[in-house]
């Protein structure tokens, strides 16, 4: 049960955050010209305390749209679009910031990222050993 809760919430914000520029004026006509010319950049962003995704049950969720402009739910979005820029949208490059000290807790936290980066389809599935670490990585992407 809390897997298909899972998966209805973020199917839900992701046709939120991909086809909610769609609504209204921004319908094109046929023939009309495209208004933009940039791939689609939008993320739906889970975390939740457990092991996997499938055995945790997610706490916050966030949307996050980076063309053309920053956007979404996401606290910090315009950091966190530049953040993922910088590595080329690859979330596997983000890596921990120097200096950052944390504790040996064990109390795993999972954080998904699924959606649309520049036209390209993106899952994202990492558990962290606890929230510091998980805080570590980057400055913006996991902020919230």
């Amino acid at each position: 049960m809390r897997n298909t809760a899972r998966w209805a919430m973020i199917l839900g914000l992701t046709a939120t955050a991909v086809c909610g520029p769609l609504t209204g004026a921004a319908l094109a006509t046929p023939g009309q010209a495209p208004t933009a010319l940039y791939a689609p950049s939008a993320l739906v962003l889970t975390v939740g305390h457990g092991e996997s995704a499938a055995a945790a049950t997610p706490e916050r969720a966030v949307t996050l749209t980076c063309a053309p402009t920053p956007s979404g739910t996401h606290p910090v979005a315009g950091s966190a679009c530049a953040e993922l820029r910088g590595v080329g949208g690859d979330i596997y490059a983000l890596t921990a910031r120097d200096g950052v000290m944390c504790t040996k807790q064990y109390d795993p936290v999972v954080v998904t990222v699924d959606g649309v980066w520049q036209g390209q389809r993106v899952s994202y599935e990492r558990t962290f050993s606890n929230e510091c670490v998980k805080n570590a990585y980057g400055s913006g992407v996991f902020a919230f």
